[in-house]
């Protein structure tokens, strides 16, 4: 399509040019400022670990099923520790006693996201006295220990996601992903061990590699992890191709690979563990691995055996010592929609249902065993929550590695700050909302599929969005509006016109033009039109080429726009960090995510130093077939300065971050509640 020629296209041109060397002085202003950004299907999670009895005579029944967390954000991968390693780490006042008659306490070690970051708890929760009667709930429980065991202070203050923990005496053992690996679409997670009693923390994972899923032997001598090796992510989402080594709890000395392909560990004893991997027919199975009596252990020298068989996918296994032959595995029959617990006899075949009798309709997830074989724990959704309340946030304030920086996530898509800092403006699928800071006066301002905000930085009150499907091809009609939402008409106008795919606006600091992506060539490049008349006004073409350009960002003062773009690999999905000026001079790559790599959605700071985005620069943080349903197990807020240094990764989880914006108003560090209809 031929582009249109602005009216007076030279003094377009003159003016981005001056604008360009605008405002010099706006790079030394200081103020205090906030993040905000989306998760992808996080609100709404709110995973409680349960534990069932194991009674081979009797079908499992939801009175018997025991919440034992406390309804607070997600608790997850759950761990029986010995109940002499975990008494050891209380102190003598965290210790309750019960009647001779009530039940044993069950003590449990967990994840769990609250307080903007993920911590490793102990909970020790008591029946007796008044509670001596069954309950179904921790929370319903008045005798009980709740101890955070590992949190930031481990890691120097460094944010970090915490899991698959185990207790060995006095130590923990757990992966955490706090340590930048050094190169881009590489995880970070690697294996910790800290003593609980005086924090000291070190690494068991080798410089340089990536490990996952710990699990610690019987004897507690060795520990068996999924393994990605040295290897960089190439952007797989279901099988991550992990390898399973071994080495010495302790500290982390005779590494040795002992099965290739294989996942999610579990010692039944020191010489056999089990594994799950995707079988050749298709279908998810758990192996069982054992080691050879004498000589060297290698690749070569464990025999490996399929254990479930064909017919229904089984995964994250789990097994207790004091029973050989039974192991649990979460399961997804062809039958069910959901994954369900079950046990299973490794000699007869036998499955038996655990979990499907109690909630046939909620996911069950990773199940895991007491030493004893006594009782059976996994984390699923739909728990009672603390005080019978819904918890669900609008705003979840998150643990800020940024000194002056807020961060929240906010759940709505696309969020912007309006230029005086006193409004929020965001998407749901059913359009555009706008609320003030602290979450009252929320309102929708207009209704349709949209995607991208930005607000007008003069004209008070006016948000630019595009209207149209998501992720369409070039020819489909998308279009720039800009929207009045002080107006009590609720007015708003098209700016672009055509069946071109028109989409992310973001005006500059004078609000006199937008930059913009469209497919008008073709190929998604970026044009700078007016900002009032649309091109209808002036369109200028700053980027020329056989590649997608988007999700363009103009800095605060005028001098760049920033913008994610495949030019090195069209097509391949692979964008990278760029900046141009807005005259189509200056262009340079400011960071990329390696072979395969995403970087999206730039923002720049209001001091215009540095910028935020989305990547999967530090690829995955767990196996993916272990992580509740997602779009993406993968994707975390980053921010770098414009020279290139300082990458800050602000964000550690398995889900989906994007869509992030900064803004020039330090919120309150506080959660803020869905408003209750």
């Amino acid at each position: 399509m031929k582009i249109k020629k602005p009216l007076a296209l030279c003094s377009v041109i003159a003016s981005l040019l001056l604008l360009s060397h605008t405002t010099a002085d706006y790079g030394g202003r200081s103020t205090r400022s906030s993040i905000l950004f989306y998760t992808n299907g996080r609100f709404g999670l709110e995973f409680d670990i349960f534990t069932l009895p194991i009674q081979f005579d009797s079908t499992p029944n939801s009175g018997n099923e025991f919440q034992i967390t406390d309804g607070r954000s997600i608790n997850y991968n759950g761990h029986f520790p010995s109940m002499f390693s975990s008494s050891s780490i209380l102190r003598n006042n965290q210790i309750l006693t019960t009647n001779k008659d009530s039940p044993p306490p069950i003590h449990l070690i967990y994840v769990s996201e609250r307080n903007g970051s993920s911590t490793i708890y102990l909970d020790a929760v008591y029946h007796g006295g008044r509670d001596r009667d069954r309950r179904r709930s921790a929370l319903e429980v008045s005798n009980r220990v709740q101890v955070p065991l590992v949190g930031d202070q481990q890691s120097n203050g460094l944010i970090s996601m915490k899991d698959r923990p185990s207790l060995v005496g006095d130590h923990l053992i757990y992966a955490s992903t706090h340590e930048n690996i050094g190169a881009p679409r590489m995880s970070w997670t690697a294996v910790y061990s800290t003593h609980l009693r005086t924090g000291l923390t070190r690494r068991l994972t080798p410089n340089g590699m990536t490990d996952f899923s710990p699990a610690v032997s019987p004897s507690e001598t060795w520990t068996a992890v999924a393994s990605y090796g040295d290897r960089g992510w190439s952007g797989e989402i279901q099988e991550l191709r992990t390898d399973i080594f071994i080495f010495r709890t302790d500290d982390g000395s005779d590494r040795v690979k002992v099965v290739e392909q294989g996942g999610w560990p579990c010692w039944v004893d020191d010489s056999t563990l089990y594994f799950h991997r995707v079988s050749d027919d298709g279908w998810w199975s758990v192996y069982r691995a054992i080691f050879p009596k004498s000589g060297k252990i290698s690749v070569d020298s464990v025999v490996t055996q399929r254990v479930t068989p064909p017919g229904l996918h089984a995964f994250t296994p789990a097994t207790s010592p004091a029973n050989k032959r039974l192991i649990a595995v979460a399961t997804r029959r062809p039958d069910s929609e959901y994954r369900h617990i079950e046990l299973f006899d490794v000699a007869s075949k036998q499955f038996w249902e655990v979990t499907r009798p109690v909630s046939p309709q909620a996911h069950h997830y990773n199940p895991f065993l007491s030493p004893d074989f006594i009782r059976v724990g996994y984390h699923r959704c739909g728990g009672q929550r603390k005080g019978g309340k819904d918890t669900r946030l609008l705003l979840e304030n998150l643990h800020s590695p940024l000194p002056e920086v807020s961060v929240f996530r906010i759940d709505g898509s696309f969020p912007s700050f309006s230029p005086e800092g006193d409004r929020i403006a965001f998407l749901d699928l059913q359009g555009l909302n706008v609320m003030n800071l602290d979450g009252s006066g929320r309102h929708r301002v207009y209704s349709g599929t949209l995607f991208g905000t930005a607000w007008d930085p003069v004209r008070k009150g006016v948000i630019y969005t595009s209207a149209g499907p998501y992720f369409a091809p070039v020819g489909n009609e998308v279009d720039v509006i800009s929207i009045n939402i002080d107006d009590d008409k609720l007015s708003h106008k098209k700016l672009t016109g055509g069946t071109e795919n028109n989409a992310f606006p973001s005006p500059s600091p004078d609000g006199k033009w937008l930059v913009f992506r469209s497919g008008r060539s073709g190929y998604k490049n970026l044009y700078i039109m007016d900002a009032v008349n649309g091109e209808k006004g002036g369109l200028y073409r700053l980027t020329d080429g056989p590649w997608d350009d988007t999700m363009a960002t103009w800095s605060p003062d005028g001098d760049w726009i920033a913008f994610s773009s495949d030019r090195e690999n069209p097509g391949s999905g692979s964008f990278a960090l760029y900046m141009i000026h807005p005259n189509g001079t200056g262009l340079k790559k400011l960071l990329d995510s390696g072979s395969g790599g995403r970087i999206n959605h730039p923002c720049f700071s209001p001091d215009g130093n540095s910028i935020v985005f989305t990547s999967d620069y530090a690829a995955l943080s767990a196996e993916p077939i272990s992580i509740p349903s997602q779009m993406q197990a993968f994707g975390e807020i980053f921010t770098i300065r414009l020279d290139g240094s300082g990458l800050s990764r602000i964000t550690h989880n398995p889900y989906e971050d994007g869509t992030p914006t900064w803004g020039p108003v330090s919120m309150r560090a506080a959660d803020v509640q869905q408003a209750v209809d």
